[in-house]
């Protein structure tokens, strides 16, 4: 177990990306051209209207520590210290007549901004 001030990671964490996410993410690694081993790198970062933000980019390969999760050919890599706060979230793809993209289902997200991409927990 990962332990970092009072909150906590189990040995063995988990996110959840939907299958809809998935395949957005692989037609972005396509059009970006991310290589063979590279993937998406979720993350936390201080800032934005909540307190915390949701850092999401693309890596050429995982770093030592991080937590690495497998949806088929899609990967996941997350640094432990946002696996703390990232710990049982669903990264979904929702699209509306009205906006489109990644929507963050986060049970440590005790409140978050009208866009999304902010939180506090």
């Amino acid at each position: 177990m990962i332990t970092v001030a009072d909150k906590s990671v189990p040995a063995t964490p988990t996110i959840t990306v939907t299958p809809k996410a998935v395949e957005k993410i692989r037609a972005a690694f396509e059009k970006e051209g991310v290589a063979v081993g590279g993937g998406l790198r979720l993350g936390v970062l201080g800032g934005g209207c909540s307190g915390l933000s949701y850092q999401f980019k693309y890596d050429a390969k995982p770093r030592e520590r991080d937590h690495v999760f497998e949806y088929g050919d899609v990967r996941v890599f997350v640094d432990p210290k946002s696996m703390l706060y990232l710990n049982g979230m669903t990264l979904d793809y929702k699209e509306s007549i009205m906006q489109s993209g990644f929507a963050f289902d986060n049970p440590h997200a005790t409140k978050s901004c009208g866009c999304g991409s902010s939180f506090s927990a």
